[in-house]
């Protein structure tokens, strides 16, 4: 019945429906006076439409004969979705009032984008998969040349926009492919085409077409080339838009296609995907050391940890899936609180982001160096913070799938990682005095700041937990490799 699959889609319709009235209320009335309140508003239904899901979520359902599954995985993704949208909005706001950027279209765009996000981590067939990423991609397009004024954010829009058509043109290729040798366009039947290690060469063409067209959604390199340049010339709140949200829907998706669709032949991926973990790992390592904008080293700094991430997907287990997200999770919360930093990088009211300007700042701000030095240490993976954790667990299910290498890989790369990140640390606390940061903070991004240097330092601390995020982990990805 039509209403049982509606009723499915609730959270999706819910937010679509808010966007175009959104829309349509500032056309006829105020317009960009309408901005900030829109933009607390989205956030405020991101957060309900996030409980809604956590709380009313049970079992497995799935809509459209199939084309969309509601499960314990896709809430788990959703629900973390919404949560870091809703949290870059509010961070946000100051920003893009001081810079003249906060325009209407903003909050509605970013709507548009999580309804996309939401269908590529529930789609469970190959044309709602596309549906999904392109109404994100398109959404993402338009933000990153928010600053029409500038020719880095227009040059980071056209950069993203030409090279991810390229990807979609990918994916595309290897859908059809895979269409014309399973039959159809469907996961369940997918699956059931490429069984026992018996899959047709076209479709194993079909699956690393389509790999390489999900390698450039979470930037893992050798397809990583638009992030250093996007992340750059983009507005700072959509960099860190960038680095949170879409990853994750970026790896659920590519976790679902995987398992889903291919689960049937892990030893034909399992190799690709190990691959792309292992370069990206060195790559961001090695590639973020030379860099002088923090914005650039964030970039590098997001391939290096989507590396760790699909190395708990290479593992092929559910103990892989569970690591990956609980890896992901983590990863956003510290991105949070990072960009939340960034964000009140200023000197003489203009908005600075190289490195050099961060030395000293311990002696005039310790609070906030303080943070930020929580940030970068549980990025490097230093213990007892959820980085380090979040490394240990994807490097234990690589290990237990016998990925020996590729944990050993790990390993190496987070140390030379580490050097960049504590290179920040040594600045902010040793470096020469100079001429620096003297902008103030605005309150909600401090508050942000510092809730989430709470929550990695604290978040190991038995009966904390990070809000019970391991169990649902754990639910998550038994729902999906059931």
């Amino acid at each position: 019945m039509i209403s049982a699959d509606l009723a499915i889609l609730t959270p999706e319709i819910v937010l679509s429906l808010f966007a175009m009235a959104g829309l349509l209320i500032a056309v006829y009335t105020s317009k960009d006076a309408m901005a900030a309140g829109m933009c607390w508003a989205t956030a405020a239904m991101f957060v309900v439409m996030a409980f809604y899901i956590g709380v009313t979520g049970e079992g497995a359902r799935i809509a459209f004969d199939g084309m969309f599954v509601e499960d314990a995985f896709s809430r788990f993704a959703k629900v973390a979705i919404l949560l870091s949208a809703a949290a870059i909005l509010v961070i946000s706001q100051d920003f893009m009032a001081k810079a003249d950027l906060l325009r209407f279209e903003f909050p509605v765009l970013i709507i548009l984008a999580v309804v996309g996000m939401m269908i590529m981590v529930s789609a469970g067939d190959l044309i709602a998969l596309y549906m999904g990423l392109e109404l994100q991609s398109l959404s993402l397009y338009v933000v990153a040349a928010m600053r029409r004024d500038s020719v880095r954010s227009t040059e980071a829009g056209l950069k993203y926009f030409v090279l991810g058509a390229l990807s979609s043109g990918l994916l595309l290729y290897g859908a059809s492919l895979t269409y014309g040798f399973a039959g159809t366009t469907q996961f369940i039947g997918i699956i059931d085409a490429a069984q026992g290690g018996d899959m047709p060469l076209g479709m194993l063409f079909g699956l690393v077409f389509i790999t390489a067209g999900l390698a450039f959604k979470v930037s893992a390199a050798p397809f990583h080339m638009w992030t250093p340049d996007v992340y750059e010339g983009s507005p700072t709140p959509i960099t860190a838009l960038f680095a949170t949200a879409p990853k994750i829907a970026a790896m659920a998706l590519f976790a679902r296609v995987v398992h889903d669709a291919f689960g049937g032949v892990v030893g034909d991926w399992q190799q690709i995907v190990a691959f792309l973990a292992v370069v990206s790992m060195f790559l961001g390592a090695i590639a973020a050391i030379g860099q002088t904008d923090i914005k650039r080293l964030m970039a590098y700094s997001s391939i290096s940890h989507m590396g760790f991430a699909l190395m708990g997907l290479a593992a092929g287990t559910a103990v892989g899936v569970e690591a990956m997200l609980i890896y992901l999770a983590i990863y956003v919360v510290m991105n949070i609180g990072t960009f939340a930093f960034i964000l009140s990088m200023e000197r003489d009211g203009r908005h600075v982001t190289e490195i050099s300007s961060l030395s000293g700042l311990a002696n005039k701000e310790p609070t906030k160096a303080l943070a930020l030095l929580v940030m970068m240490f549980s990025l490097a993976g230093v213990p007892p913070l959820l980085g380090f954790f979040a490394k240990y667990a994807v490097l234990l299910a690589a290990i237990e799938a016998g990925l020996i290498w590729v944990a050993v890989g790990g390993v190496i790369a987070s140390v030379i990682g580490a050097y960049y990140y504590i290179r920040i640390v040594y600045l902010m606390y040793f470096g020469e005095e100079r001429e620096g940061l003297d902008g103030k903070m605005a309150l909600v991004p401090y508050i942000g700041l510092i809730a989430m240097a709470a929550i990695i330092g604290l978040g190991w601390i038995p009966g904390i937990n990070l809000f019970g995020i391991e169990a649902s982990a754990e639910t998550a990805a038994a729902m999906l490799l059931r």
